[in-house]
């Protein structure tokens, strides 16, 4: 058995807490035996939901936290007052150093929030982004920023091409990874005061590999590896994507149930559509680590399952055994002194 890493997980949060949550983390103890996870939450629902399973229990660990961040809550307010909640708990047990990462499919605010005033940034970084995966024609491609900084600076976006290139190539395994920034247009003079601003140091920063703007309608297609763009285009951007694609799901299922023919059609096509969709199932990532910050903070969607939870735990392994922050402090700190 190798170092193990460490990770705290927030088993109340989410649509599905504690029961998928505690499913997802009891599978990956299972599935990996250099993992250990500390749940945080009210341990009497958390061991009545780990009762089901079986698993090696010196690698799972309940740490009991009384409250609960709920997703409607200010969270800053919720951060300070409730310092007992599983969010709070497990926050400090990376800041602590009891931990290396910390995995919640709770408020994204809270989330944001606490891992900036908890685990704080790494010395150096102005801001940390929130960084997910989103499918594409040719695999995946990050999005960085989508959540966590509405209003960027020029000097914020280059630090976030510099950290989703490190991610990419040292988690995902993607040579020399390309960065775009996103635009309203291919030419170099077009967009707003943020774009422009940040265009020629993006073009003359020799830690990436930049090859220009990046139009929406190109992101499916996998123009670019590292997709750099302030919080709220990445938002739009990843809500969009998220609509469009439940939405063309639910018209092609529509559409094959319309006539006796086309249900013939739809039987015959299933097993190969269902392989093509499974593509676009980021399940298999897990959640969007919130990059730059002294331990790894990944936020999970709100409606994750076990396979999710599963994934997301997993992914904290590859993020300290690629050293990922030690890269980022060599490629973006020591590179901007």
């Amino acid at each position: 058995m190798g170092e193990l890493t460490k990770v705290a997980v927030d088993a109340m949060g989410g649509d599905n807490a504690p029961v998928e949550i505690v499913k997802g983390a009891v599978e990956a103890v299972n599935e990996n035996k250099n993992i250990k996870v500390y749940l945080t939450g009210q341990e009497d629902a958390v061991n009545a939901e780990l009762a089901k399973y079986t698993f090696d229990k010196e690698r799972i660990e309940v740490v009991n936290a009384t409250e609960i961040i709920e997703t409607a809550e200010p969270p800053v307010a919720a951060i300070r007052t409730k310092k007992d909640s599983s969010i709070v708990v497990a926050m400090n047990l990376v800041k602590n150093g009891i931990c290396d990462a910390f995995v919640s499919a709770g408020s994204t605010g809270a989330v944001l929030v606490g891992g900036q005033l908890i685990v704080g940034r790494i010395k150096g970084i102005e801001r940390a982004p929130l960084a997910p995966l989103i499918p594409t024609a040719t695999g995946c491609s990050l999005l960085i920023d989508c959540g966590a900084n509405v209003d960027a600076k020029p000097s914020n976006l280059v630090q976030f091409a510099k950290m989703g290139s490190v991610y990419m190539e040292s988690v995902m395994g993607v040579e020399n990874p390309r960065v775009g920034i996103v635009n309203i247009g291919a030419e170099e003079e077009k967009g707003n005061a943020l774009v422009k601003a940040t265009f020629p140091l993006l073009k003359n920063c020799p830690e990436i590999n930049f090859i220009g703007s990046v139009e929406a309608r190109d992101i499916p297609t996998g123009y670019a590896d590292v997709i750099v763009c302030d919080a709220f285009a990445g938002n739009v951007i990843l809500k969009t994507y998220e609509g469009v694609g439940m939405t063309l799901i639910k018209k092609v299922k529509e559409g094959m149930m319309t006539n006796l023919r086309s249900k013939i059609g739809a039987l015959l096509v299933k097993p190969a559509l269902k392989e093509t969709l499974k593509a676009f199932n980021l399940d298999q990532y897990g959640g969007a680590p919130l990059l730059g910050l002294n331990g790894l903070v990944v936020k999970t969607h709100g409606s994750s399952k076990a396979v999710e939870v599963k994934n997301s735990i997993l992914q904290c392994l590859t993020f300290k055994e690629q050293k990922i922050n030690e890269k980022i402090k060599e490629k973006v700190i020591l590179k901007d002194e």
